[in-house]
């Protein structure tokens, strides 16, 4: 097998007058398929399932045995070969089929968390940075004025915020 792999996933790359180039191509693309558009069954599983499918893949758990020792945090990915594992890269992103959500990675993964700046609905943004912080209403003579005043504070940020239309 050839020494030399692509810088971010590590796949081995084919070298001039190779000898069984077959088998170096054959390994790049059993990691290109674990990779591309990931998907796991569950994650932070530390035990390797019994009988998983060929391409089925799981995150392993923090303490990991069996097959899997030495690969926290690591993609294990079922193939015809065995266990292939991928170490993660800051900012990929694993549909985890089990919770229903999204795997992020950082320093670590994160589960069902959304990062963003504004989501929009129909291509109209629904949500926005947050406000100032609208102060309760404090004193006065005429409680009528104040709280009219207080809500139309309140108004204005559910309109910058697009979560109530203007009048």
């Amino acid at each position: 097998m050839n020494d030399d792999m692509t810088a971010r996933w590590a796949l081995p790359l084919l070298a001039p007058g190779q000898a069984q180039k077959e088998m170096t191509h054959n390994e790049a693309l059993a990691a290109l398929d674990l990779i591309v558009q990931p998907a796991v069954v569950a994650a932070e599983v530390d035990a390797p399932p019994e009988g998983p499918a060929e391409g089925q893949c799981w995150i392993v758990g923090g303490a990991p045995t069996g097959g899997w020792a030495g690969h926290a945090g690591e993609i294990a990915g079922w193939t015809a070969g065995g266990w292939r594992f991928i170490a993660p890269r800051q900012g990929m992103t694993v549909w985890v089929a089990d919770r229903r959500v999204a795997a992020r990675y950082g320093t670590g993964w994160t589960f069902g968390e959304i990062a963003g700046e504004t989501l929009l609905l129909g291509g109209e943004p629904m949500l926005a940075s947050p406000a100032p912080a609208i102060p309760d209403p404090a004193g006065g003579a005429t409680i009528d004025a104040e709280a009219r005043a207080t809500l139309a504070e309140v108004l204005d940020v559910l309109r910058r915020h697009h979560l109530v239309l203007s009048a």
